[in-house]
């Protein structure tokens, strides 16, 4: 068991350990702290006091939180917020010299004022050499660029996605998740990218919710269009509610009428044991430009 504290950076969800100070026994939340990290020192802010976790759920040794920020500290990391919006300005005056083919995300300023780090996005390899001599030389600091992909490109910028909700990967996600087609096919979504894309243009993250649910119960369905066996006689699948576990079914009676009628999973019986959403395991991808015009 570990004591630790955790801290975020920045505008980012993921939570970081850190080991707390002996001396001090208070860490309000949303206070800035000075933390050691593999970049040297960092402003973060606590997002938890001092609690105990499992030696397994942490990598040893812990990076040691330095210092509660002081009140020079806290200028600092607002000076350094203000300076963005001038190096983000000058830096698109650069790449549109140089005809760089690269959209400017983000700029960030190291805590200590020496580094400045942009981040871009591009659809080929960029050689940006020129582009960081030129900052350098404005700036007078260390220049670093960052190639971040798409999906990194909408968790920077953030935006509301369409629940209404700031996007998942800028406000909920410590990491990406493993998003593919088939997931939302367990959950019998209709295949249109338009309904089923996040701003990035990928799959939303939100897919993976819940998936291990609705991979489990989509196997205790037939397929749309199947037939299965009711206490009321045989029938056609009209609907599948995984969430109720209900199935609709379409039963023609002697007559030549026909009745729609809600049955519970247990109480029907079909020969195959699982859905068309679950069959084809080949869709593992969260690339929805290959869904077909029939998808669509």
């Amino acid at each position: 068991m570990a004591e630790v504290v955790g801290v975020k950076f920045k505008n980012t969800a993921k939570t970081y350990y850190f080991a707390p100070i002996k001396e001090v026994k208070d860490y309000p939340e949303k206070a800035g702290v000075v933390v050691e990290t593999a970049k040297g020192l960092e402003y973060g802010t606590i997002v938890f006091g001092v609690k105990t976790v499992e030696d397994e759920s942490i990598t040893h040794p812990l990076k040691p939180i330095v210092r509660l920020a002081t009140e020079e500290d806290e200028r600092r990391v607002k000076e350094n917020s203000e300076k963005i919006p001038d190096a983000m300005e000058k830096a698109r005056e650069k790449i549109a010299e140089l005809s760089l083919d690269m959209k400017l995300i983000g700029a960030e300023y190291s805590f200590d004022g020496k580094k400045l780090t942009f981040y871009f996005s591009a659809e080929e390899r960029v050689d940006f050499r020129e582009l960081v001599k030129q900052l350098a030389a404005h700036f007078k600091l260390r220049i670093e660029l960052r190639q971040v992909g798409i999906r990194d490109e909408t968790k920077i910028l953030g935006g509301i996605a369409p629940c209404g909700r700031t996007c998942c990967c800028a406000g909920a996600m410590n990491d990406f998740a493993k998003v593919s087609i088939k997931m939302a096919k367990n959950q019998g979504l209709h295949l249109n990218p338009s309904k089923i894309s996040g701003l990035c243009g990928r799959l939303m993250c939100c897919l993976e919710y819940e998936n291990d649910y609705y991979e489990k119960a989509c196997k205790s369905f037939q397929r749309i269009g199947g037939k299965v066996k009711t206490p009321d006689g045989e029938g056609v699948v009209v609907s599948n509610n995984m969430l109720k576990m209900i199935c609709k079914v379409k039963i023609e009676k002697p007559d030549g009428s026909e009745i729609y009628k809600d049955f519970d999973v247990k109480d029907i019986e079909f020969q195959r044991k699982n859905c068309d959403n679950c069959k084809n395991d080949s869709d593992d991808t969260d690339d929805i430009s290959s869904l077909s015009d029939s998808e669509e």
